[in-house]
């Protein structure tokens, strides 16, 4: 074998490999047209919070907690969890939490994350009654004191 000849077959390997079937053609399209429908149905399932009708609209099982107090605080704990959701409101600061079903774990940590931060949240308003009482204890005799004082001058200048 000759120079000559090794190079001519080196190109026609190359043409063969590089030269695309219709089988392959279709493959790569199909693969491609995959990719681009489930990135488009990821853009039309809303994620995190939402409404109630777009989250009966995922077609899956939801499940409904009762949650009272603040929703913002929930809101930002449940996008550490990526969790979808949607509050339908009863009453004043009373609202039903509406997960999904298949979210049940995640739901369970972000509220435990939740209720934990209330926790801390009450604990940091409203200092221990007893300390309250001696505060209000303290700050109320003497200005009793200077009050009643105030009277009895008042009464000695006339």
């Amino acid at each position: 074998m000759n120079q000559e000849d090794i190079n001519n077959r080196t190109i026609a390997l190359a043409v063969k490999t590089s030269k695309l079937t219709t089988k392959e053609l279709a493959k790569a399209l199909t693969a491609f047209l995959r990719y681009i429908r489930k990135r488009h149905r990821e853009g039309l399932t809303p994620q995190g919070r939402q409404s109630v009708k777009k989250l009966m609209n995922h077609r899956v099982a939801t499940d409904a907690i009762p949650l009272d107090g603040e929703t913002r605080l929930f809101d930002a704990v449940a996008r550490k969890y990526n969790v979808d959701y949607a509050f339908h409101k009863v009453g004043p600061k009373k609202h039903l939490l509406f997960f999904k079903a298949g979210q049940a774990d995640a739901i369970t940590a972000a509220f435990s994350d939740y209720t934990k931060r209330v926790v801390v949240r009450a604990k940091d308003r409203y200092p221990p009654i007893r300390e309250q009482l001696q505060r209000e204890a303290g700050r109320a005799q003497p200005k009793s004191r200077e009050h009643s004082r105030d009277k009895e001058v008042s009464r000695d200048e006339r």
